[in-house]
């Protein structure tokens, strides 16, 4: 690798070519831990039941849940406002946040990440 940097920095004239060497450059970053820090992830809530896998990753800490909640809204809505309360209830326990995005969407991250609002205005003076 250090004779392609060599290459770079040489005095080269419009002639001179790379042949052999060449750096490969990935568009993702390299993950060397092997676990990532925060986690975004997608769920869709069919069923009152496929509430708890969300409310599982939001208790680890480290993972901002995105709930697709219009399977059960078009199902059933009481099941629907018992999962709604049921992630209330978790997000206030872990100090996190819960918004709605549009009308189908939910998203609820613990207690490192909030949700933006908008501008929010500070005290009066």
């Amino acid at each position: 690798m250090a004779s392609v940097f060599e290459k770079l920095f040489q005095n080269k004239t419009e002639s001179d070519e790379f042949t052999d060497d060449y750096v490969e450059i990935s568009s993702r970053p390299v993950d060397t831990s092997g676990k990532a820090k925060v986690m975004v992830r997608p769920f869709v809530i069919e069923d009152f039941a496929d509430i708890k896998p969300a409310l599982d990753a939001l208790r680890e800490g480290y993972t901002i849940c995105l709930l697709n909640i219009k399977p059960l809204k078009e199902k059933d809505l009481v099941d629907l406002k018992r999962a709604i309360g049921k992630l209330k209830k978790t997000i206030e326990a872990i100090d996190g946040d819960i918004a709605g995005v549009g009308e189908d969407t939910i998203i609820a991250s613990p207690a490192f990440a909030r949700v933006y609002r908008g501008i929010e205005e500070g005290p009066a003076q």
